[in-house]
């Protein structure tokens, strides 16, 4: 089985996807329009993609590929985020001038760096692309170069952790979804979590119809997202995710949200994860 992911090996997505799928065989992506090409063109048979996070929010972007693309959802599962400061062995603390990073995992070190302030924090592409690139560097300029990523990261790239648990709140966790093309998506059994996508008329109190639809069935609803539709100015599409108290309830829900919506689209049921 072959998984892509955003990032290089050792990318807390790499994580996500080996306890989502044990044994897979991971394949690296530079972005997540690439991810999900990869899964629709048949390249690999599933995808790993983080959804959101409990501090930053959501990842935008990939409510819409899962709505442009013909995927579904069929897990979900936290992940702990734990931010370290990586480095080429051999550097000290002291000569450490720019540290690389993705912008969300250098935002959620803010207060290393207020007290670092030597340390210059430098966007890239990926927490673990960051160690490669400080690995691969000339060892002139790698001393002087530091890295927030993964504890796996590191030992995927033989570098080394100075610093670990450099997060400004511990309380960091990304959910991550799993996702495989509709065509072969079997039924998951005992499924209690459904994610839905649907569009409302730009009329007074139409969400406030569609979601006491939801309500009036005793459906709970954990989350919701509005996102923009491309080239459609001021119209949205939102994202839904509702815990199920039995199967027929994620048809129940559709069938309520459709007498008021001009599309509603179903991304995915799955085991809700208590972890």
């Amino acid at each position: 089985m072959k998984v892509a992911i955003q990032g290089e090996l050792g990318a807390f997505s790499h994580e996500a996807a080996g306890k989502l799928a044990p044994g897979a065989e991971i394949v690296p992506c530079a972005l997540s329009a690439e991810v999900f090409a990869a899964l629709s063109g048949g390249r690999v048979d599933a995808a790993v993609i983080p959804i959101e996070n409990s501090l930053a929010g959501s990842v935008l972007e990939h409510f819409d590929l899962l709505l442009d693309h013909d995927v579904r959802v069929l897990a979900e599962m936290p992940l702990r985020i734990r931010h370290n400061l990586i480095v080429k062995p051999g550097t000290t603390m002291e000569e450490i001038e720019k540290v690389f990073s993705h912008p969300v995992a250098l935002a959620q070190c803010r207060k290393y760096f207020a007290i670092h302030p030597k340390m210059r924090a430098t966007s890239y592409y990926d927490t673990a692309g960051s160690v490669k690139f400080v690995m691969d560097s000339a060892a002139a300029e790698a001393r002087h170069m530091g890295a927030i990523a993964s504890e796996a990261a590191a030992r995927v790239y033989g570098a080394e952790v100075m610093d670990a648990g450099i997060e400004d709140n511990p309380e960091n966790y990304t959910r991550f979804f799993l996702v495989k093309r509709t065509a072969d998506a079997m039924p998951v059994a005992d499924a209690n979590k459904v994610s839905l996508a649907f569009s409302v008329e730009n009329r007074p109190g139409s969400l406030v119809a569609a979601l006491n639809e939801l309500s009036a069935i005793g459906t709970n609803l954990t989350k919701i997202e509005s996102r923009p539709v491309h080239g459609k100015p001021w119209q949205y599409i939102f994202y839904v995710d509702c815990q199920l108290r039995s199967a027929e309830e994620a048809d129940q829900a559709m069938d309520a949200l459709r007498r008021h919506c001009g599309m509603v689209t179903e991304l995915g049921r799955y085991r809700e994860s208590r972890d």
